[in-house]
C-alpha cells in the first residue's frame, strides 16, 4: 500500500509539472512557434533528460554552444502575457558560506531564476549555467534592472555539493550580480524543494545495486516573482538566455 501511494504521488507530481509547462505555452502563440523553432536546435548538444554523470563541472567561461541558438528573434518584452502558472513556498537552505538563508527569499519587486543542478553534471546541467552566466553579464550592465532579479542555482546533490562545494563553483563562474548558490544539509531537508517545485530526481544505481554517482532528472529553471508564482519553466528547447530576459522584464513590468 505504501508503495502504491508513493507511485500515486510521483505521478501526480510529474502530471502537474507537464500541465505547469502547458499552460505557460497556451499562454501565448508567439512563445509556442518559440519552442518549435528552439526544440529543433536544441537536439544536438544535450537532451532534456537523461543520466548525467561525473565531469568537471562548470568552468569560468562556459562553451559558446550553450546559450542562444540565434536561430528567431524572440518577442519584444511586454508583447506578450505570462499568466501564474503555480505556486511555490519558501524554504530554508544554506548558502555557499553554509549560513541559512530562503529559497527565493524576494523583496516586493523582485523576481528569481531558480535553478536546479548538481556541481559533476556533465551534460545538462552545464547547458543550466551557463545560460544563468549570459544573464549574470547582462544584467551585470542593466543598472535599472540588476537589482532586480535574483539568480539562484540549487543543487539537488547535497551529500555532496557541500556549502563549500558550491562556493567553488561560485568561484568558477564569477557572478557579477545577485546570483547565489545554495544547497541543503541533508536530502530529507531538500526533498520538501524538490516536490514543491515539480523537480524529479532519481539516482542510478550500477547492475549490482551500489550507487553509481549518476542522477536523472529532467532539466528545469523556473521563473518565480515576488508572490511566489511560478511564471515560466524553461527546459533544454527554451533555454534561451535573451528569451529569458524579456520573460523577466515582462513580469517586471506588470
Amino acid at each position: 500500500m505504501r508503495s502504491f501511494v508513493a507511485s500515486a504521488t510521483s505521478f501526480a507530481a510529474t502530471a502537474r509539472s507537464f500541465a505547469a509547462t502547458a499552460t505557460s505555452f497556451a499562454a501565448t502563440a508567439r512563445l509556442a512557434v518559440v519552442a518549435a523553432l528552439v526544440g529543433v536546435a536544441s537536439a544536438g548538444p544535450s537532451g532534456a533528460h537523461g543520466a548525467h554523470g561525473e565531469g568537471s563541472g562548470a568552468s569560468a567561461d562556459p562553451p559558446a554552444s550553450f546559450g542562444s541558438p540565434a536561430l528567431f528573434e524572440p518577442p519584444a518584452p511586454g508583447s506578450y502575457e505570462l499568466p501564474p502558472i503555480d505556486r511555490v513556498s519558501e524554504h530554508g537552505l544554506l548558502d555557499d558560506r553554509g549560513a541559512p538563508t530562503r529559497l527565493p527569499g524576494l523583496a516586493p519587486g523582485q523576481v528569481a531564476l531558480v535553478g536546479f543542478v548538481y556541481a559533476s553534471c556533465g551534460q545538462g546541467c552545464p547547458l543550466s549555467l551557463a545560460t544563468f552566466q549570459q544573464i549574470d553579464r547582462d544584467l551585470a550592465g542593466r543598472a535599472g534592472l540588476r537589482g532586480k532579479v535574483r539568480l539562484v542555482t540549487v543543487s539537488f546533490d547535497p551529500e555532496r555539493d557541500t556549502p563549500l562545494r558550491m562556493h567553488e563553483l561560485r568561484e568558477s563562474l564569477k557572478p557579477r550580480t545577485e546570483w547565489r548558490f545554495v544547497t541543503a544539509p541533508d536530502v530529507a531537508r531538500l526533498l520538501p524543494v524538490l516536490d514543491d517545485y515539480g523537480q524529479r530526481v532519481t539516482r542510478r544505481l550500477d547492475v549490482d545495486g551500489t550507487d553509481s554517482g549518476l542522477l536523472e532528472h529532467v532539466l528545469k529553471v523556473f521563473l518565480v516573482d515576488d508572490r511566489l508564482r511560478i511564471r515560466n519553466v524553461y527546459s533544454t528547447g527554451l533555454m534561451d538566455a535573451r528569451l529569458v530576459l524579456n520573460d523577466i522584464q515582462t513580469v517586471l513590468a506588470e
